[in-house]
């Protein structure tokens, strides 16, 4: 999919877009959310339950990596929709600020207290909603 070219603006909506669209959108993005959420968990837990044969610490620290990244695909959605709903842009960055330093701060704690790598394990874990999400959004939006 490509972007409007550089000379044009795009409007949002399209005149197209009725409130009807965005009702089904709003319950899609939120059927999406859960779905990433629970599919996030699991795929988790499989993979630290297999990583955790070869190394305990590594499947520990797959399972906080997920539920951190779990936590924080929850919370940035939650202050996106307040931000919609709102329009308080102060907020959002002091969220966003506080998301990030707590879980910038777990990795850098496994990092002091075990093996080094157990930093890049976490971030596999951290990062699997969005990986889901990003294969997920694209197809659960389609418009034909």
């Amino acid at each position: 999919m490509s972007g409007p070219p550089a000379d044009q603006e795009s409007s949002w909506p399209p005149s197209n877009y009725s409130p009807a669209d965005a009702a089904v959108d709003l319950a899609t993005y939120k059927n999406l959310r859960r779905s990433i959420a629970v599919r996030s968990t699991v795929a988790v837990l499989v993979l630290a339950a297999l990583l955790a044969v070869r190394t305990p610490l590594g499947g520990v620290c797959l399972v906080i990596g997920g539920l951190c990244g779990v936590l924080n695909m929850l919370l940035s959605m939650r202050a996106n929709e307040r931000l919609a709903d709102h329009r308080s842009v102060g907020a959002f960055v002091f969220s966003s600020f506080l998301r990030v330093g707590v879980f910038a701060i777990v990795p850098v704690g496994l990092a002091l207290h075990g093996p080094w790598w157990t930093m890049a394990i976490y971030f596999l874990g951290f990062f699997m909603p969005l990986l889901l999400y990003m294969s997920s959004v694209q197809r659960a939006f389609r418009r034909d």
